[in-house]
């Protein structure tokens, strides 16, 4: 099987063409500039992972909303889920930059941390 993708590792954008085997397994990586493009594919192909961000509602506040993002990345087929979690939230203001909204959201071992004050 073939799969063919734009690296987004660096700011070249090397087309990338993986070739995997009938379970899943990265048989070979071409097209890549340098290894971070290699390791992109692998992980995209085997693991993909992104960062979340988002909003969430907020009473007594400056603003109704407050940016909010993932602490780190967090698998791909985990996001909607997440974003479930998310929109059934409300805070109360004051909230602070960099404060921890959701401790290990959806059993991923990653938080949601506010990116503003508000």
């Amino acid at each position: 099987m073939k799969k063919d993708m734009i690296c987004i590792s660096c700011p070249l954008g090397c087309p990338l063409s993986v070739e995997m085997d009938e379970s899943g397994k990265v048989l070979s990586v071409s097209g890549n500039s340098c290894k971070r493009g290699e390791q992109y594919a692998i992980d995209e192909c085997t693991n993909p992972v992104r960062m979340l961000t988002t909003t969430i509602r907020v009473h007594g506040g400056a603003l109704p909303m407050i940016p909010v993002k993932t602490s780190a990345p967090i698998p791909k087929g985990k996001m909607m889920e997440c974003m479930q979690v998310i929109n059934r939230m409300a805070l109360d203001a004051p909230i602070r930059m960099g404060e921890v909204i959701i401790c290990n959201i959806c059993d991923t071992g990653v938080d949601i941390i506010a990116t503003n004050e508000l």
